[in-house]
């Protein structure tokens, strides 16, 4: 039997067993390992390939990094402050719990980092308050599902730290050019948000308090300040992407630390609610105490102990398709499209058909290599095409057979996974939507950056 046919029938075989719902990094290993086999590789170069991925990725040290300040700002009550001040601001409007978890989407994913970290806080902490405010359980976890898409897009990125590191491409000017586009597709998917639910008549309204946006505000401040901290430092080049990282997660663990004891030496009840609480209390947010600590790193790890190896062997993933000729087959085809928009268009194609079967960090790492070369070569700034590539990515989240935040969404919220998918397509045209128009105006990311 010729080497092709093994390859094949190990292809087949692997997807048998993705389909019954094995693990995509086991599913990957498995292939690798099978390949390797029969193309004659030791397993010693699988073996030096993973050492040199966590040996020499300096920029990979600061994905760990911001998914445990997502932990460590979920802990602390950031996470619900950020929540209370999105709902302050659109309770007011049909819809607006709902498009208020939208957006403390968006402004947890600018401190962690994570789609799916995303998804699982605020999904976890909103979703019951949304099926008591009269909104379906299964547009409720949807709607979760589909905010946690920001979290990759919207800087700090631990997908844009990948995609820099596989390209060579500077981090920080990654992190930059996603603040717009990932701004546009919250917008995007909250008035999607807020049609379904004119149509449906779901949610209670709240009148719009000035005091109320003010004190939220106010008790969201060390959000803010977090999210400001990275943005600025990165920006202006004070520190490096896995520098930024390791401020911000000093900088909550010292929050966490001095909140409670200080809530307790001033007899502050962080447990009242929002409005029963003066402007004073709500400057302080609830903490975590020191012995906290262990069980928040131990979650963290276990995230990133199914990331990073996941990276690693779609690393050598992308070597053995790289010997079977799969770079030049995927390239000839693209650049057999034609010109400028044909190739991007086909590029964006293949970024989603393949989003749909598979994680974002393997799309990355084996698409990017592949596709952004030919997409300079007919001139696609290679900055605007990681953005382009990244909200494809992105999309994949909430596209069923995979849509990972899909799943994260059933596992918090206690929805089928399968009673979801309605609900996502309102939320799947408006990012198409923006991902097409990012697509077409590279102003949408490269417009803040310097020397642009």
């Amino acid at each position: 039997m010729s080497d092709g046919n093994w390859i094949t029938l190990i292809s087949l075989g692997v997807t048998f067993l993705f389909m019954l719902g094995v693990p995509v990094f086991l599913v990957i290993a498995y292939w690798v390992i099978g390949a390797s086999f029969v193309l004659g590789m030791t397993l010693d170069n699988i073996g030096a390939a993973l050492s040199d991925v966590f040996t020499d990725g300096f920029a990979l040290l600061a994905m760990p990094l911001f998914i445990l300040t997502g932990d460590l700002i979920n802990r602390s009550g950031i996470a619900r402050r950020l929540s209370d001040f999105a709902y302050a601001c659109l309770g007011w409007l049909r819809g607006g719990l709902a498009m208020a978890s939208i957006g403390a989407c968006g402004l947890f994913a600018a401190i962690s980092g994570s789609n799916s970290a995303t998804t699982a806080t605020i999904g976890s902490m909103l979703h019951p308050e949304m099926v008591k405010g009269g909104y379906d359980e299964r547009f409720s976890a949807a709607t979760a599902a589909a905010g946690g898409t920001v979290g990759i897009i919207i800087p700090p990125s631990i997908i844009f730290i990948v995609y820099g590191f596989l390209m060579n491409l500077p981090i920080s000017d990654l992190f930059v050019a996603g603040i717009i586009p990932g701004a546009l597709m919250v917008v995007a998917m909250q008035f999607a948000c807020w049609i379904i639910c004119r149509i449906n008549g779901w949610g209670h309204l709240i009148p719009l308090q000035i005091n109320r946006v003010l004190k939220t505000a106010l008790g969201a401040w060390l959000g803010f300040f977090a999210i400001g901290l990275v943005l600025w430092g990165i920006y202006t080049g004070k520190f490096s992407p896995t520098e930024a990282a390791g401020v911000t997660v000093g900088f909550c663990v010292i929050v966490g630390l001095i909140s409670r004891p200080f809530n307790k030496l001033m007899g502050r009840d962080s447990s009242r609610p929002i409005a029963e609480k003066s402007f004073s209390e709500m400057i302080v947010v609830e903490g975590f105490s020191l012995t906290e600590i262990p069980s928040i790193v131990i979650r963290s790890a276990q995230i990133t102990g199914i990331l990073a190896p996941l990276i690693a062997v779609s690393v050598v993933m992308q070597q053995i398709l790289s010997l079977l000729g799969a770079q030049e087959t995927i390239g000839a085809f693209v650049t057999g499209m034609g010109g400028y928009y044909p190739v991007l268009f086909t590029a964006m194609g293949i970024v989603f058909v393949a989003g749909m079967i598979l994680e974002s960090l393997p799309v990355t790492i084996i698409l990017a290599p592949i596709l952004a070369p030919i997409a300079a070569t007919v001139g696609v700034d290679p900055i605007h095409f990681s953005v382009i590539f990244l909200v494809g990515a992105s999309i994949g989240f909430i596209t069923p057979p995979y849509g990972l935040n899909l799943y994260v969404a059933s596992g918090v919220t206690g929805v089928p996974y399968f009673r979801l998918l309605k609900y996502t397509v309102p939320y799947l045209v408006a990012l198409i939507g923006i991902w097409i128009l990012v697509a077409l105006t590279p102003d949408l990311a490269l417009m803040l950056l310097p020397n642009r």
